[in-house]
């Protein structure tokens, strides 16, 4: 089976064709764009399919990083792998952030519990804790960095994502810390995807919170009466 990954969920604008048969990756195409992942991402899909020496006609299933991350990003993936699926009349796998980071931290360290740790405020942190076997120990939430803290010491996990740092200042603790990145690696998508296998349920965004961006009221006029 051929699956096309892709990632628009932080900086980088990532697509992986993989062959699970073989657990090969054919060809990749990866650009750190920062933003503007919607005027780049076909072009990178595009590119990814040309080093595989494949068409969109011979892939089988498209898997997508669902989040949490960037809100305009993560749109733009999942629309992206949801209408891809839909024209090619195949499945579309989501796989979330801390589900591919965790996965990676498994591999650097087996045996260990893992809390994966995104975000940038430390009271408003994305979360998710795993065991040594994948299975979910904290779910997906939104917390502060005191609060997974408090669940760090507890578990004492391998602590990884872009805000690990915050939750082990927060715990006081010498935890054991994994890779500090904001995504994983474009090709561990591909695999996980393989893994799970078609749902009933089509990808969507997975949002930890509330969009920073609200309806302007300022401005609103009133209604005139009939």
């Amino acid at each position: 089976m051929r699956i096309l990954a892709i990632d628009t969920a932080a900086s980088l604008c990532a697509a992986s064709i993989h062959d699970t048969a073989a657990d090969t990756e054919l060809g990749r195409s990866v650009l750190d764009l920062g933003k503007g992942h919607a005027e780049h991402v076909m072009a990178v899909i595009d590119a990814a399919l040309g080093a595989a020496g494949c068409t969109y006609q011979a892939l089988d299933a498209i898997a997508v990083c669902v989040g949490p991350g960037s809100f305009t990003g993560v749109r733009v993936g999942v629309a992206a792998a949801r209408g891809l699926a839909l024209a090619l009349r195949i499945p579309a796998i989501g796989v979330s952030t801390l589900e591919a980071l965790a996965a990676e931290a498994r591999e650097t360290f087996p045996e260990r519990p893992v809390l994966v740790v995104l975000g940038q405020r430390r009271e408003q942190l994305f979360a998710a804790g795993f065991g040594a076997d994948g299975d979910v120990l904290l779910e997906p939430a939104s917390l502060s960095a005191d609060d997974l803290a408090n669940w760090a010491r507890r578990e004492n996990p391998v602590l990884c994502g872009s805000a690990a740092s915050l939750v082990a200042e927060a715990g006081a603790m010498d935890f054991t810390m994994g890779a500090m990145d904001a995504t994983a690696d474009i090709a561990t998508y591909a695999r996980l995807a393989a893994a799970k296998g078609a749902g009933a349920e089509k990808p969507k965004p997975l949002y930890l919170r509330a969009p920073d961006a609200a309806p302007q009221q300022n401005f609103a006029l009133p209604r005139k009466g009939a």
